[in-house]
């Protein structure tokens, strides 16, 4: 069996954070919506059956959780804290699909959120 590509997900991950521009919700805080896809060998593990060949997604959920707990203006720097915490966390990651979504953004808008994506790869 030859491996082409593998992730492990946490899919619309519902956090309640304190990122915007505006003191308030900065403050007051707002409902925000996390997708990770991260990038890595799963040969191991699918060979193994063991959780330690495997990049565990419930300490994966904790990283985002912590980044996501840090008041920030921009969510393109929750974003990057994300990724940079999830290749410290996780030596066997190679990249990193990331989606963050504020729901309910306040800009006079009605539509369901704003979101900034990015996808990353280790240079290690």
């Amino acid at each position: 069996m030859i491996l082409q590509s593998s992730t492990i997900s946490i899919e619309k991950l519902r956090i309640h954070a304190c990122h915007g521009v505006m003191a308030q919700e900065r403050e007051v805080g707002a409902d925000f919506l996390v997708t990770v896809r991260v990038h890595y060998n799963i040969m191991k593990a699918m060979n193994s059956d063991d959780v330690t060949d495997t990049l565990n997604y419930a300490v994966l959920c904790q990283v985002v959780k912590d980044e996501m707990a840090v008041p920030s203006k921009l969510l393109e720097h929750v974003a990057g804290r994300i990724c940079r915490a999830v290749f410290s966390r996780f030596q066997q990651a190679t990249g990193i699909e990331l989606k963050l979504t504020k729901l309910n953004p306040p800009m006079g808008a009605d539509c369901e959120g704003a979101s900034v994506e990015v996808m990353v790869r280790n240079e290690k």
